[in-house]
């Protein structure tokens, strides 16, 4: 197969798979417990793979350190996104500011500065977010519950752009010492859930934690099952094609996201919004190309 296309293929299953682990977590009655339930059941679907890859190397675990409290992080900030938010309303914003953030930063710490066209494409992606950020004409909820939301995507976009820098390399680092990316990967993924999970313990109690998974089985372990595919295939793919590519095609999720919020969540986002996700899409694009 041709190496584009595979990365293509890997770029776009990951947008429609990570689409789709948010929605079911959006479904969730008990969002914290739907997430918590789907970092498990991912962790416990690859934890079989331990005794087939080989083990980090010293290098890896250094990228494995940091990029765990970077997920935790994230992990915490989606749950309150998605808490006081519509799905189709964050989901873009914190897709959305997850590259430009990613960009800035590089900017002003790494040097690294954008083309003409890049420029172009985080104008035109800034922009479709702040629309996505507008409420609608018949909008009564609490603004300060939106605002809250929309901070909390934001916080989620940070996370993103953190632990994106940092797993590159750590799958990266486990190819040029073990041989594979999957040492990474698959520690990454059965060493995940610790975070989420003790944040429930905290906030909700022992018993509190038993009684919200089950709350939110299906929801939760249909995520895993997303999240583990998703992510998958977006990690493999920083190593096999540039991360910008990968990047690109996965950050498509929140035109995804806007047609399953409509669809299975009956979120009414009308011709605006729907317009702004493709718009950002295209503008995330010509930001990773560029």
């Amino acid at each position: 197969m041709d190496p584009t296309f595979f990365a293509f293929l890997l770029g776009l299953g990951s947008a429609v798979t990570l689409a789709g682990a948010n929605t079911l977590v959006k479904s969730a009655k008990d969002i914290l417990g739907g997430r918590t339930v789907m970092a498990v059941s991912s962790s416990l679907m690859m934890l079989p793979a331990v005794f087939f890859v080989p083990l980090p190397s010293a290098k890896t675990w250094i990228f494995l350190a940091l990029s765990l409290p970077a997920h935790w992080l994230y992990q915490t900030a989606l749950v309150r996104a998605l808490s006081r938010g519509d799905l189709s309303m964050v989901f873009p914003v914190m897709r959305g500011s997850a590259p430009l953030l990613t960009a800035i930063s590089a900017s002003i710490l790494l040097g690294e500065h954008l083309s003409p066209l890049a420029i172009a494409g985080l104008t035109i992606a800034s922009l479709a977010t702040i629309v996505f950020a507008l409420p609608e004409k018949n909008f009564a909820g609490s603004r300060a519950v939106r605002n809250s939301a929309i901070l909390w995507a934001l916080a989620t976009g940070a996370g993103v752009a953190i632990y994106n820098v940092i797993d590159a390399q750590g799958v990266r680092s486990a190819v040029d010492t073990t041989g594979t990316q999957w040492s990474f990967i698959v520690w990454l993924f059965v060493l995940d859930w610790i975070g989420i999970s003790t944040i429930m313990l905290i906030t909700r109690g022992p018993n509190e934690f038993v009684a919200s998974a089950r709350r939110a089985p299906w929801p939760g372990l249909g995520a895993g099952v997303c999240s583990t595919f998703s992510f998958s295939m977006a990690l493999y793919g920083f190593s096999v094609a540039p991360v910008a590519y990968i990047s690109a095609m996965r950050e498509t999720a929140v035109v995804f996201a806007a047609v399953m919020g409509w669809w299975f969540l009956r979120e009414g986002f009308g011709a605006r919004r729907t317009f702004a996700a493709v718009v950002l899409a295209c503008g995330l694009g010509l930001l990773q190309f560029g």
